[in-house]
């Protein structure tokens, strides 16, 4: 079920991303890049959200390498790469389906931690508030 979900996200990622970027790619693929990271020093607000998805996603590519070399995981440079080049939204869920199914292997009998009452209510809040924001930035594409 825990996989099923990272897919859905994964896939609900990739929309929410590239249906945005979608709007850069006419300009062919240098032009496009070079627009769209301008575009991301626009104001304060897209220079906060940038410069925090970077820590974030420097924090996550250190965690993922660790995990990766514990779990004996191999290919880990992909979902980093892939990260950068696609969305760093679409390659973690990615790796954690990777990483339940190498843990899995490890430990059959070993489930993943259960969630509360309370755990699955915020999750759904903070799906909801993603999914809300991503529909309304396609809108405005």
């Amino acid at each position: 079920m825990l996989c099923i979900l990272y897919g859905l996200i994964a896939v609900l990622a990739l929309l929410g991303t590239w249906g945005n970027n979608l709007a850069y790619l006419h300009q062919g693929p240098v032009a496009a890049n070079l627009a769209f990271w301008r575009d991301t020093l626009a104001n304060p607000a897209s220079r906060s959200i940038t410069v925090d998805l970077f820590f974030l996603a420097f924090a996550v590519f250190v965690w993922m390498l660790l995990e990766a070399r514990r779990l004996s995981m191999r290919g880990v440079w992909l979902y980093l790469i892939l990260g950068m080049l696609i969305a760093i939204s679409v390659t973690v869920p990615v790796f954690l389906i990777n990483r339940e199914l190498a843990l899995l292997e490890r430990e059959p009998s070993s489930p993943a931690g259960r969630l509360g009452v309370a755990d699955i209510a915020g999750l759904i809040i903070v799906a909801g508030a993603s999914a809300v924001y991503a529909a309304l930035s396609l809108l405005k594409a």
